[in-house]
């Protein structure tokens, strides 16, 4: 088998360098534009030390890479078939009698098992790192300091109301927690502000607080139990977790327990059906890569099959994220959604090359 022969073990060995040689590369170029935006944010904060800065960065790069993983597939493809097309090694290979579908066996084989290894052990990785990034930046930049995003949520609970930033899938914590504490009348108490909340036995656990309460200073404590009339499923039934956020080994109880609080469950479905159909995806990258990157160098036009490649790569990029739409929508079926786009692309860069090896 081509695979454990000396030639098999030389391509996996080319593939493998161009591969994290593109991902070290694109890790770093992340880490230093998170870096400096980072930055910028605490400029105004001179308690924030730059280990501080450098932390969050370095543990947020990691889920932002797992976004681009198909393009570190393209570009690393690329790089390493032509590099074999100037060094006239694919030159070699095929006069050696070779065919195409040979001497990219030890690479679809080394996608399938990288997909593998990037759904089961890479995506964990990356969302428990997320959610030390979202627990460090609420250390760092203070509850009144974390961006008000899409991950936001108001939660009304009895005579409080409780905003908080994100909350921890694996465990359920709150993070960048204000808590507004009113009066049988509805007037304003006080206001808690706090790292983290965790609700257990009838109240929430808050964690490194600040007690703001009308004509007194400022009070702060390591810790305070507030009063709380919900219970944790009511929590999570208010604030829908992003299924991003979720890893894979969690997606099918999450997917259960959206079940069983009467919500709606596809983008989670959606996201266990990517992460299973990503070694899919990263093949489909690879014949993509092979479609327009095996053409001798001495025939010349390789840049323009190279834009070529990277521009049916960006193509494959929007139909997936249409099909993900389409699929958190409802109009189609998760497993549809997430397997299609991979599918087609795989068979028509399997197509293409049948086509260029026997016409």
């Amino acid at each position: 088998m081509i695979m454990t022969s000396t030639l098999g073990r030389y391509l996996s060995k080319r593939f493998l360098i161009a591969i994290f040689g593109v991902l070290a590369f694109l890790f770093v170029m992340i880490f230093l534009l998170d870096f400096a935006e980072t930055s910028r944010r605490a400029s105004d904060l001179p308690r924030v030390s730059v280990g501080s800065i450098a932390a969050l960065s370095l543990l947020r790069t990691p889920s932002i890479i797992e976004q681009t993983l198909p393009f570190v597939f393209l570009f690393g493809a690329i790089i390493c078939f032509v590099n074999l097309s100037l060094r006239l090694e694919l030159v070699v290979m095929r006069a050696a009698g070779l065919s195409v579908w040979q001497f990219l066996a030890p690479p679809i084989i080394c996608a399938i098992l990288l997909g593998i290894l990037a759904a089961i052990a890479f995506n964990p990785l990356s969302a428990a790192l997320k959610t030390r990034s979202d627990l460090l930046d609420t250390r760092v930049f203070g509850a009144r300091q974390i961006r008000d995003d899409d991950k936001s949520r108001w939660i009304r609970d009895g005579q409080a109301v409780i905003h908080t930033s994100a909350e921890n899938s694996d465990d359920g914590t709150l993070t960048g927690v204000t808590i507004y504490a009113l009066d049988a009348d509805g007037r304003f108490v006080r206001r808690l502000e706090a790292d983290t909340a965790k609700l257990d036995k009838g109240a929430w656990h808050l964690s490194n607080v600040q007690e703001f309460i009308p004509n007194q200073p400022v009070k702060t404590s390591e810790s305070i139990d507030f009063p709380s009339n919900l219970t944790k499923s009511q929590v999570d039934q208010k604030f829908a977790v992003s299924a991003d956020s979720v890893s894979f080994w969690r997606l099918p109880s999450s997917i259960a327990q959206q079940g069983a609080a009467g919500l709606d469950a596809n983008d989670y479905r959606l996201q266990y059906q990517t992460l299973l159909a990503r070694p899919l995806l990263l093949v489909a990258m690879v014949l993509i890569a092979a479609t327009v990157s095996l053409r001798f160098a001495r025939l010349g036009g390789i840049g323009v099959m190279i834009l070529s490649g990277i521009g049916a790569g960006f193509l494959l990029y929007v139909v997936t994220k249409m099909a993900k739409d389409l699929g958190i929508a409802g109009l189609v079926a998760p497993a549809v959604a997430a397997w299609t786009p991979a599918a087609i692309a795989a068979l028509i860069g399997f197509t293409v090359l049948l086509n260029q090896e026997d016409g």
